[in-house]
């Protein structure tokens, strides 16, 4: 069934992207060569699974190819949210942070190494909605190196920073992109089947189907496929069907999340871990717990971020406003 597990892995990037050409040539556009004097930064907006991550680094692989002064690194900010985490990955991404600590090496060592380097440095910061204020700006700063920020929510970001980022910000070019429509989806499933599968074996109300679940999110429908052909290797069936989907559908959507909540930094980590053990917690026990737990508790403005992009990742649920609020586990 399976003939090449990559094509079925959320974090492949295929030869050709379904659907996306608009914001693909306005991307390449943006990043052209001959424009490279300093590349212009760049804000991803869109809801989980429309491609953010992948195009970024479907477009820059492209440039890559095309240029020899050209470095990029990719980051989670969620995995990676300290300073010294982000300025580290983002070295050893690039290729000048082998001989770096990730913890004792100041942000100044990365920061200079940048500097004195002729390459044009290109920062994808995914998640950057919790990635720190200063860290940002320290980035922005250097000369030669461009940020493309993805998120999910646009306003919710632009407001929570300082009056100095959002400046800067606002001043990026911007991508915007929309859920897949049920037939888009269907081609980008498609795609997946002729690269991973063996397709005479998958009936094609079950790629449909898998679509309808989905529900216009890309991640979600692959990690559905994945764990349905996996189904059928795994019992000796013959076909991936609407009944195999009906079988794993819960299964691939524990491992959806549990995906997320390997990605998150500590003190999301720990917070999620409150939460999810309390079932649900009132804000006031929720922060207690947390700074009671924590070896180096965050400021709250930070924790507030992190809890927002819990519930981006549909990890948690709150209600309420101020003294009243309280947080639900969703896993």
């Amino acid at each position: 069934m399976i003939t090449d597990a990559r094509a079925l892995r959320p974090e492949y990037v295929p030869r050709d992207l379904h659907h996306r050409d608009g914001q693909i040539n306005h991307l390449s556009s943006i990043l052209a060569p001959s424009a490279l004097d300093r590349t212009e930064d760049i804000c991803l907006f869109g809801p989980s699974g429309v491609g953010k991550t992948t195009i970024a680094k479907f477009v820059l692989g492209q440039l890559e190819r095309e240029m020899l002064d050209l470095r990029w690194g990719y980051v989670n900010c969620m995995r990676d949210n300290s300073a010294s985490a982000v300025l580290h990955e983002f070295a050893r991404e690039v290729g000048i942070g082998a001989d770096l600590r990730r913890e004792g090496t100041s942000r100044s060592v990365v920061i200079d190494r940048l500097r004195d380097r002729d390459e044009q440095f290109i920062a994808v910061l995914d998640e950057v909605a919790v990635l720190d204020e200063e860290t940002l700006l320290a980035l922005y700063e250097v000369p030669n190196v461009s940020l493309i920020c993805i998120t999910i929510k646009e306003d919710q970001w632009m407001t929570s920073l300082g009056q100095a980022a959002t400046s800067r910000m606002h001043s990026a070019a911007t991508v915007r992109l929309d859920k897949y429509t049920h037939a888009e989806l269907v081609d980008i499933l498609d795609a997946r089947v002729a690269h991973g599968l063996v397709p005479s074996r998958v009936a094609d109300d079950a790629v449909e189907y898998i679509a309808d679940l989905a529900a216009g999110d890309a991640r979600d429908g692959i990690a559905l496929l994945r764990r349905a052909a996996v189904h059928v290797e795994d019992n000796e069936m013959r076909e991936l069907t609407t009944e195999v989907v009906d079988a794993i559908v819960e299964d691939a959507q524990r491992e959806v999340k549990q995906r997320k909540i390997r990605t998150l930094g500590t003190h999301q980590r720990l917070l999620f871990r409150i939460i999810d053990e309390a079932g649900e917690i009132d804000a006031g026990t929720l922060h207690a717990r947390y700074e009671e737990r924590s070896n180096s508790p965050k400021a709250g403005p930070t924790r507030r971020g992190y809890l927002r992009s819990l519930k981006q990742y549909e990890l948690i649920e709150d209600k309420g406003n101020g003294r009243g609020k309280s947080y639900r586990s969703l896993v």
